[in-house]
C-alpha cells in the first residue's frame, strides 16, 4: 500500500515558527505530496492510538502511540476526491465522499496489521444501489444508527441506516422528509445522539431539531437560524442543553445556544478565532467544557465553553501561514484520543499541494472570565454599546455592552489589568481589576454624563447651626479633587464639577472635620454640611484624635466617649471604600491602626448609633 502514499516527517520548533500558538505544543507534522486531505477522525484500541485521515486518494491509518514518531500503517483506496468524511462506530470506520462510492466501511479490528477488510455499501432495500456521493455523516453511538447528509439521492436529506443487526452492513430504515422550501432541505452536517438529530441546513442559514424515534415519521421541534446564515455543522453539549454551531462563511462564528427547551431556543454567545481577520469557520467538536474548532487558514481553536454564555479562547495552533478569509487551511480537528493528543488536517500547505497532518499535544486551561453591567449614573437605565476594555492585555480583550447593559468576557491568562469603560457622552470609568483563573470577576458600572456642575451650600456647626466661617470644602472624586472656602456667613461654591461620586468633606481648625462619602453629584446641588460643635480644639479634648500623622508603618487612634450607646470607628480609603471597621464599648481607648495599609489617604471617622461624631485624616507614606 505504500505506493499510495510518501510521508515526510518535520519536526518543528513551534517557538520558532508560530509564536502565536497558545497552550499548544506541536510534536510531529506529516506531509503527504500530491494529496489533499480533508476531515480527520480517531481509533483507539489495545492502548494504541491511530489518525484516521480522509486523504483525496483514499483513507490513511498513522499510528501516533508516540506522538514523536508516528508511522503509517496503510492507506486504503478509495474515490479521488478531495472531499472525505470519516466517523466510527466500535471497531468499524465510516468513510463517505463527494465523489460517490456511497459509504466505505473498514474493519478496523485487525489493527496494528495493515491487512484489513473493507467494503462500499451503496444502499439496500428501496434504495438499493442508489446510494453515491455523500457529504458527510454522523452515527448515533447510545442507538447504534448512521446518518447520512447531502448527496443528490432524495434532495440532500437526512438518509437513516440501521447498524445494530451488523456494523459491517448497514441496513436502510428510511429519511427525514423535511417540507422546507427549495433546497432548505439539504443537511450539510449534523449531530444525532438517543434518537435526536441536530441537523445544519447550509443554505438554509439554520439547524433543526428532529425526533427521530419513529425514523418513518420524524418529528420536527424546532428550527434557529444562525448568524451566518450558512449552517455548517452542529455539535452537542454532553449535558444536552447547548448546542454549537459553525457557519462556513468568511467572518464567521463559533455559537452557542441554549436548547434545554426547544420551543425557546436562546443564542447565547458567540466567539471568532482573531476578530478581524475574516476567517472562516469550520468544524467543532465538544469535549468536556471545551470547544475544539478548526478555523481553516487560522489553525485550530480551544474555547472554554463552562460557562456557554460567555465563550473564551483558551488555546490555539495555527496550522497554517496564510491568514484571512477562504477555505484554505485547516479542515478538520481531532480532541478524543485518551492520551489527550490533538491531530489536525490541512488540504495543502500554502502554496503546494501536499496535504498535513498535524499532531499536538494541547494544555486545557480554564479561562478568567470578567463580567458585569453598565448602567447610567443619572437614570439608572441600563447602557448598551459601551466598550469595555482591559487595557494591557495582549491582544487587547475588548467587547461591547448589550441592551441590557450586560457584558460578558475573558481571557486565557490571569493578571492585574486597568478596566476601562467608554461611551460617547459620559466619562470614561477606569479602574484596576483582578482575574484569575476558573474565577469570574464582577464588574458593575456607573457612567456618568460628560459636563460642569457647581456645587454650592453652608458649613454649619450643630446642633446649634451657626455658620462656620473659613472652613475648607472638599470633594474627593475617583480621579479629580476639587476645594473651596467659606465666607462670613458659612456660605460656599465650587464650580466646573465634572458630575460623579465624591467624599465630601468640611473642616475648620476651630471647629473639627466631617465628611460624607460616595455623594453622587449629578446636578447643579446645594449641601448643608454640619460639624458637631464638640469637635473643638485647645485646652478640650477631642473625641478622636491620632498619634503619629503622616506615619510610614502604623498610627494610634485615640477616642473619647462620654455618652452611653453604640460608638463605631470605621476607616475609608480615599475612594470612600470601607477599610476596617470596630464597634467600641466603654469611656476611651485606643486602636493601632495602618500596618497593612499601602500609602496614601484616609479617613477615620468615629460614629454615634450611625451619625457622625468626627473624622481625622490619615495619610500613610513610604
Amino acid at each position: 500500500m505504500n505506493k499510495f502514499i510518501l510521508l515526510t516527517l518535520a519536526l518543528l520548533n513551534t517557538c520558532s515558527v508560530f509564536t502565536q500558538n497558545l497552550n499548544t505544543t506541536l510534536r510531529t507534522k506529516i506531509t503527504y505530496p500530491n494529496q489533499t486531505l480533508a476531515n480527520i477522525w480517531g481509533y483507539t484500541d489495545g492502548g494504541k492510538e491511530y489518525a484516521l485521515v480522509g486523504a483525496s486518494k483514499g483513507l490513511i491509518i498513522v499510528n501516533i502511540t508516540n506522538p514523536d514518531n508516528p508511522f503509517l500503517v496503510t492507506q486504503i483506496p478509495g474515490p479521488d476526491n478531495l472531499w472525505k468524511e470519516i466517523k466510527t462506530y466500535g471497531h468499524y470506520a465510516y468513510v463517505v465522499s463527494e465523489g460517490g462510492g456511497g459509504i466505505q466501511i473498514v474493519d478496523l479490528s485487525g489493527l496494528p496489521s495493515s491487512n484489513l477488510t473493507s467494503h462500499f455499501y451503496t444502499g439496500d432495500g428501496d434504495i438499493a444501489g442508489q446510494l453515491g456521493a455523500i457529504h458527510a455523516l454522523h452515527i448515533d453511538t447510545t442507538k447504534g444508527y448512521l446518518y447520512a447528509y447531502g448527496g443528490p439521492l432524495f434532495g440532500g436529506r437526512a438518509k437513516i441506516f440501521n447498524l445494530n443487526p451488523d456494523p459491517y452492513n448497514p441496513i436502510y430504515v428510511g429519511m427525514y422528509n423535511s417540507g422546507f422550501p427549495g433546497n432548505h432541505n439539504y443537511i450539510h452536517d449534523g449531530y444525532v445522539d438517543n434518537d435526536t438529530m441536530y441537523g445544519g441546513h447550509i443554505y438554509g442559514g439554520f439547524f433543526s431539531i428532529v425526533d427521530m424515534s419513529d425514523k418513518n415519521n420524524p418529528q420536527l421541534l424546532a428550527t434557529q437560524p444562525t448568524p451566518n446564515l450558512f449552517t455548517h455543522n452542529t455539535w452537542l453539549s454532553d449535558d444536552h442543553r447547548t448546542l454549537f454551531s459553525t457557519d462556513e462563511k468568511n467572518n464567521s462564528f463559533l455559537t452557542s445556544y441554549d436548547i434545554s427547551d426547544p420551543g425557546n431556543i436562546k443564542l447565547l454567545d458567540k466567539i471568532q478565532s482573531n476578530p478581524g481577520s475574516n476567517a472562516m469557520v469550520h468544524n467543532t467538536y465538544i469535549l468536556g467544557n471545551y470547544a475544539v474548532t478548526s478555523w481553516y487558514k487560522d489553525g485550530f481553536t480551544i474555547v472554554d465553553a463552562t460557562r456557554p454564555d460567555n465563550l473564551v479562547q483558551v488555546g490555539n495552533f495555527d496550522t497554517y501561514t496564510g491568514s484571512g478569509g477562504g477555505s484554505d487551511g485547516c479542515w478538520g480537528v481531532y480532541p478524543y484520543f485518551p492520551s489527550g493528543t490533538i491531530i489536525a488536517s490541512n488540504i495543502t500547505g500554502q502554496g503546494n499541494n501536499n496535504g498535513e497532518l498535524w499532531i499536538i499535544t494541547p494544555q486545557y486551561t480554564r479561562a478568567c472570565y470578567l463580567e458585569g453591567k453598565v448602567t447610567d449614573a443619572v437614570t439608572g437605565n441600563p447602557v448598551s454599546g459601551a466598550k469595555i476594555e482591559l487595557l494591557g492585555s495582549v491582544p487587547l480583550l475588548q467587547e461591547f455592552s448589550s441592551l441590557s447593559g450586560q457584558f460578558k468576557a475573558g481571557r486565557a491568562q490571569g493578571g492585574v489589568f486597568m478596566a476601562r469603560v467608554s461611551k460617547a457622552g459620559y466619562q470614561d470609568y477606569e479602574n484596576p481589576v483582578l482575574l484569575e483563573n476558573e474565577k469570574v470577576t464582577l464588574l458593575d458600572v456607573e457612567l456618568y454624563p460628560t459636563g460642569s456642575l457647581t456645587i454650592s451650600g453652608q458649613v454649619l456647626r450643630t446642633p446649634d447651626s451657626i455658620p462656620v466661617s473659613g472652613a475648607l470644602v472638599y470633594l474627593y472624586g475617583p480621579k479629580l479633587e476639587y476645594g473651596g472656602i467659606t465666607n462670613f456667613d458659612g456660605e460656599f461654591t465650587i464650580s466646573n464639577v465634572q458630575p460623579g461620586p465624591y467624599d465630601v468633606a468640611a473642616g475648620s481648625d476651630d471647629v473639627g472635620v466631617s465628611i460624607r462619602h460616595n455623594q453622587k453629584l449629578i446636578s447643579d446641588t446645594t449641601l448643608t454640611l454640619t460639624i458637631y460643635k464638640q469637635y473643638r480644639r485647645g485646652k478640650e479634648s477631642g473625641r478622636l484624635s491620632t498619634g503619629q500623622n503622616p506615619f510610614t508603618d502604623r498610627t494610634e487612634l485615640v477616642y473619647h466617649l462620654p455618652e452611653p450607646g453604640k460608638h463605631r470607628l470605621v476607616i475609608f480609603n480615599s475612594a470612600g471604600q470601607l477599610i476596617e471597621q470596630y464597634d467600641l464599648e466603654g469611656g476611651a481607648g485606643a486602636k493601632m491602626v495602618g500596618k497593612d495599609w499601602t500609602p496614601g489617604v484616609y479617613f477615620a471617622a468615629l460614629q454615634f448609633e450611625n451619625g457622625p461624631l468626627e473624622t481625622v485624616k490619615l495619610l500613610k507614606t513610604n
